[in-house]
């Protein structure tokens, strides 16, 4: 049972943590399955059998990503860091690095390196 896992006594937890904890315990249980698959199905002999094991596979990926995506929905920080990695090209530590340079990441600061606006300011705070 995913409560089993969890760190904190369960009625000092908002609701939205444990449905979070579900989700991401739930996540981890669907790439387990992924990696199960294919691992038997590259161990497989028979090829109907292996076809079937990469077509579960493929259906606890589906899974995978629907759950991600519920994640992405409901935690802004994680949001974040998924639009800065997700489907980029290129060297993944070197959009970390540029991710890290403008504060990507940090609560508060949603990041855009297309040039877009880096959110709202007030202006300097100093005497004129």
């Amino acid at each position: 049972m995913s409560s089993e896992n969890l760190h904190a006594p369960r009625e000092r937890l908002s609701q939205e943590t444990l449905n979070l904890h579900f989700a991401i315990v739930s996540l981890m249980e669907e790439l387990d399955a992924i990696d199960w698959y294919r691992q038997r199905a590259d161990d497989a002999e028979d090829e109907t059998l292996k076809q079937l094991l990469l077509h579960n596979m493929r259906e606890e990926m589906e899974h995978a990503s629907m759950l991600l995506e519920w994640i992405r929905r409901r935690d802004g920080d994680f949001e974040r860091f998924l639009k800065t990695y997700l489907f980029t090209e290129g060297s993944i530590l070197q959009e970390e690095k540029a991710a890290t340079a403008e504060g990507i990441g940090k609560p508060g600061i949603e990041g855009s390196r297309s040039g877009a606006d880096a959110g709202f300011t007030i202006g300097s705070l100093r005497d004129a």
